[in-house]
């Protein structure tokens, strides 16, 4: 079963943000609605383990931490410690800073310090056992993490050329798109793994950018996406890799299908992100994705 709690990781940089976590317990879980998400979890149950690897979630763009919720059940289930943040500024209350999208690593890192230092479960992580998991503009974050440095000078002569683009059509709805040169990496060298969905701005990245990235990387696309299409968006980042990733593209499937499958009320609440194509079922997709997925951590941050 898994266990779950909700909390918060002070981020010196702004305002506490808001994490949720899953975790290995034998506590018998039971169905609880947050919001129009239900999951069967054990709330604050006690975990059970020692030594855990841990992943950590990054939601796209407007999100939420329990935006990929059955994979973190999933992942729990197996034996992982899983925080998902809901990123400063960029989720589904508010998104005043959707286009500020090289602070979300910053984030990711804090979140990974509360983790290891202050939250109350810490001693059973093992802090050399962490991965990543990054859906749309979380991929961004998850390639940015592992040592990717973007050029976000690209983004101006891209959205030129290909204005209907989600990113495009984001950073003119700004007004004031941040673009200037990444001077930086931004890695947090503790991440030792990662799974890169669906990945935002992929076309900012080059070999020369990616050249840095040395941890394994398993890469996901969405045949039929039209919010991050091909091939400009994982594929760039495929063929910029230093190292093969393990590529998986799913057949038929959309850019929100890479989400838990959506509760009858989440569906009437946000349609846009819950509705699959004609034939395409959703949670059946996503027992072989989360086992997948599982499969890739178990194998990268396996106990040395």
């Amino acid at each position: 079963a898994a266990g779950f709690q909700q909390g918060t990781a002070a981020d010196p940089g702004g305002n506490p943000i808001v994490i949720g976590i899953w975790y290995p317990s034998q506590t018998v879980a039971k169905p609880v609605s947050m919001g129009p998400t239900t999951m069967t979890v054990a709330i604050n149950a006690p975990v059970n383990g020692k030594a855990l690897p841990m992943i950590v979630i990054s939601h796209g763009t407007g999100g939420s931490n329990l935006g990929h919720f059955d994979t973190a059940i999933a992942l729990a289930d197996a034996g992982f410690v899983v925080v998902a943040m809901n990123h400063t500024g960029d989720n589904y209350a508010d998104q005043s800073r959707s286009t500020d999208i090289m602070d979300r690593p910053r984030q990711v890192s804090r979140v990974i310090d509360h983790m290891l230092s202050t939250w109350e479960g810490r001693v059973v992580i093992d802090p050399q056992r962490v991965g990543m998991f990054g859906h749309s503009a979380g991929g961004f974050t998850a390639l940015a993490i592992i040592g990717g440095v973007p050029d976000l000078t690209k983004i101006v002569p891209m959205c030129k050329e290909y204005p209907g683009d989600f990113a495009c059509q984001l950073v003119a709805k700004s007004g004031n798109p941040r673009v200037v040169p990444v001077t930086a990496m931004v890695a947090d060298a503790r991440t030792k793994a990662a799974v890169v969905v669906a990945p935002a701005l992929g076309f900012t990245f080059s070999q020369d950018s990616l050249k840095n990235v040395k941890v394994p990387v398993q890469l996901w696309r969405a045949e039929n996406d039209t919010l991050v299409p091909h091939p400009r968006y994982a594929e760039a980042v495929r063929q910029a890799l230093p190292e093969a990733p393990d590529y998986r593209v799913v057949a038929d499937a959309g850019h929100f299908d890479f989400l838990a499958p959506c509760s009858a009320a989440l569906a009437s609440l946000a349609p846009a992100i819950c509705t699959s194509q004609a034939g395409f079922d959703r949670a059946a997709f996503h027992v072989g994705f989360n086992s997948e997925v599982v499969k890739f951590f178990e194998k990268t941050l396996e106990k040395r």
